[in-house]
């Protein structure tokens, strides 16, 4: 027995650092730090580079519903093996684009990538720890695992630094992240078979369709959960769209210091973009893996939840100050506060969001959610894109963020609400 036992928890020691390694390797985006800036060099403006997000936001809504409940029915490690190769064939696009349009087809195949990823993962972690009896290790398991995604965006945005410093280009890293993409197919190869949950391959649409309704249906009916997605929409979905402005405002930085003057300005702002992402990432991690003892000490997961809102609000009140002020810093401390308090939410939403969730049908509420999510993307993107775009002059962006950081405000106070009125219809 005793070796039994020993043997059991091996093989979740296994099994948890493979979801580890998922987490590290599916963050080896080395264009990501740079995108914003790569779109900018090709010429595009705000308002297309917000056009573009948008649609990869809807097409992320159109594909995402199915693709979970394929997951849930089909099998789990298959859907995130057709993840990757989404992803894999969209770095290659980019990486070949030198038209606008042909950037669609990029943000098509990546948001294939998403849509086959986002709630599956989630639904395979959580049905994992169900297997093994460690329901109440839910916030701390999906942050550590997190916590380990965070280290692999550290270890990208510095080795995405020394490709662009190198070549003086950012094609090279795109062709570089399919090499860890391709690698996380290897890995999904050794999850249990009890994780692809109750697949069958002989399945037909009805039985998508079935699936599909019946995660909308909890939904939209059960209040509680209702509220929580919109909730979540306050805070991550509006945040999506306003992290794209951190790269720029970065850049500006690197341009206006007087330091490194014998270095181009691309070289200059890779550098900066290098130790700043890198020490983000690096305390994102410690925030995600940490977020079960915040929750604890803040006295529940809720409590959590109403402080990160309020910090919120005071976050995005900093950049706006720091637009008015023109005191670059500001921003760019309030958007990275951001990043490290959406860290610590993540985690904590999850934990909220299975404990009112059906457990059978997991990956498809989980994608649910986060096609929900995207709505505010789609809609304020391309906005906040135009807005910044009539705003800002060839000299002067920071004074263009003024109504990214209202807007922000306001989504933070409307999460609120939608936050009491989450704890009010689940008693």
């Amino acid at each position: 027995m005793g070796q039994e036992t020993h043997s059991n928890q091996t093989k979740q020691k296994h099994q948890l650092m493979r979801f580890c390694l998922y987490g590290f390797l599916k963050n080896q985006l080395y264009f990501d730090s740079f995108l914003i800036l790569a779109f900018l060099e090709k010429g595009l403006s705000f308002l297309q580079i917000g056009v573009l997000i948008s649609f990869r936001a809807i097409s992320v809504n159109i594909i995402e519903i199915p693709s979970g409940a394929a997951a849930d029915l089909w099998g789990r490690r298959r859907s995130m093996m057709v993840s990757m190769i989404g992803y894999i064939a969209s770095f290659a696009i980019f990486a070949l684009a030198e038209s606008y349009w042909i950037f669609f087809a990029a943000m098509a195949f990546f948001a294939i990538g998403e849509a086959f990823r986002t709630g599956t993962h989630k639904a395979m972690i959580f049905d994992w720890l169900h297997h093994f009896k460690r329901e109440k290790e839910k916030t701390k398991i999906y942050g550590f695992t997190r916590s380990w995604s965070k280290i692999g965006s550290a270890l990208s945005v510095i080795i995405a630094a020394i490709i662009v410093i190198s070549t003086n280009s950012y094609v090279w890293i795109f062709w570089l992240s399919i090499i860890p993409y391709l690698l996380n197919i290897i890995n999904f190869s050794f999850y249990p078979k009890f994780l692809d949950g109750s697949s069958d391959a002989r399945v037909n649409t009805k039985q998508i369709t079935a699936t599909v309704r019946s995660g909308i249906a909890l939904c939209f009916k059960k209040r509680s959960l209702r509220n929580l997605i919109l909730e979540n929409i306050c805070f991550e979905g509006f945040y999506s769209s306003a992290k794209e402005y951190l790269q720029p405002l970065i850049k500006s930085v690197a341009l206006a210091l007087p330091i490194m003057l014998s270095y181009s300005g691309k070289t200059r702002t890779a550098i900066l973009i290098a130790v700043t992402y890198a020490t983000l990432n690096i305390l994102s991690s410690v925030a995600s893996r940490q977020s079960h003892k915040i929750a604890k000490f803040a006295g529940s997961e809720y409590k959590l939840s109403l402080f990160i809102l309020l910090l919120g609000a005071i976050c995005y009140t900093l950049v706006g100050l720091g637009t008015f002020a023109e005191i670059l810093i500001f921003p760019i401390i309030g958007f990275v506060a951001l990043s490290l308090l959406l860290n610590i939410w993540k985690p904590v939403f999850v934990s909220r969001f299975y404990d009112l969730a059906d457990k059978k049908t997991a990956a498809t509420t989980l994608s649910i959610s986060n096609q929900s999510k995207t709505f505010a993307v789609v809609i304020t993107a391309p906005l906040l894109g135009w807005t910044v775009d009539s705003l800002s002059t060839s000299n002067n962006l920071l004074y263009a963020l003024w109504p990214v950081a209202a807007a922000g405000v306001a989504f933070s106070l409307l999460g609120l609400i939608f936050h009491f009125a989450t704890n009010l219809h689940s008693r």
